[in-house]
C-alpha cells in the first residue's frame, strides 16, 4: 500500500527516552531524523503528540482537581512537546508549521483546515497541538479527527511496542503479534489500540491505523516503503 499523506501519532511518554520525566533531546533528534527521511521520499507528514510526559488531565482528576481544568493543562503540555519537536525538526533542516486548536498567536498558527492542507502541499511538516481544543477528548481522538480533516491516507501510531498483540507482550511472554486485524476483531478482543472515540472515528471513516515501534531507527521509512512493519488495523 502506498501513502501520499500520513498522520504520525506520538505519545508524550515516548519523548522521555531514558528519562523519568520531561523531554530527552536524543530521542527528539532520532524522531526528527526518521521524519526527515520520509519527507524526502515525497510523503506529506502531519503529527500529533500527546502530553503524558509532562501532565495528564486524568492525573488532575485523581488529585481532586476539576477534570476540565486538568484537560486544558494537558493541552498546554502537548504544546510544549510540539514546540520541542518543531525546534528539533527545524534544526535538522525541515520546514514546519505548528497549528494549535487553542489560540496562542505568539507561538503558533490557529488550526484552519485549508491552511493545514496548503502547508502539507508545500512540503512542510504540520504539527497539530492542543488536542481537539476541548476537554474530555484524548490526543488519540485529536489524531483521528485531524487525519480525517486533512484526508490523510493512514494514521501511524508510533509506540515502544512493535505492533498489536493478543495480550500485553511486556507482561505475557506467550502473547502473539498480529500483522493485520480488523476494527471489529480488535474491538471484540478488547485490544487497546486507541481510545474508543478515536477508534470509532477511524472505523466509520475507513481510515486505517498502523501501530509500530517508532523507537527503532529507520522503522518509519521501512513502513512507508512497504515493508511489513507493525500491525495494520482496518475495515
Amino acid at each position: 500500500m502506498s501513502y501520499k499523506r500520513i498522520l504520525l501519532k506520538l505519545s508524550g511518554e515516548s519523548l522521555m527516552g531514558k528519562k523519568q520525566f520531561g523531554i530527552d533531546n536524543e530521542r527528539l533528534a532520532e524522531y526528527s531524523t526518521q521524519i526527515k527521511e520520509v519527507l524526502e521520499l515525497g510523503i506529506e507528514v502531519a503529527i500529533v503528540i500527546g502530553g503524558g510526559n509532562i501532565f495528564r488531565g486524568v492525573q488532575a482528576e485523581e488529585g481532586g482537581m476539576d477534570r476540565t481544568h486538568g484537560d486544558y493543562m494537558g493541552m498546554l503540555a502537548t504544546m510544549i512537546n510540539s514546540m520541542a519537536l518543531q525546534a528539533s525538526l527545524e534544526a535538522a533542516g525541515v520546514k514546519t508549521r505548528l497549528l494549535s486548536a487553542i489560540e496562542m498567536k505568539e507561538i503558533s498558527e490557529p488550526f484552519i483546515r485549508r491552511r493545514a492542507v496548503r502547508h502539507l502541499e508545500k512540503g512542510r511538516v504540520v504539527i497539530f497541538g492542543a488536542g481537539t481544543g476541548n476537554p474530555f477528548f484524548t490526543t488519540d481522538s485529536a489524531a483521528s479527527l485531524r487525519a480525517i480533516e486533512i484526508n490523510a491516507d493512514v494514521i501511524l501510531k508510533g509506540t515502544r511496542v512493535d505492533g498489536i498483540y493478543t495480550a500485553d507482550p511486556e507482561k505475557d511472554k506467550t502473547a502473539t503479534k498480529f500483522d493485520f486485524i480488523t476494527f471489529d476483531d480488535a474491538y471484540s478482543r478488547g485490544l487497546k489500540v486507541m481510545d474508543m472515540t478515536a477508534f470509532t472515528l477511524c472505523k466509520e471513516n475507513d481510515l486505517p491505523i498502523i501501530v509500530f515501534d517508532m523507537d527503532t531507527p529507520g522503522n518509519l521509512r521501512r513502513l512507508i516503503e512497504g515493508e511489513q512493519v507493525g500491525t495494520i488495523v482496518r475495515n
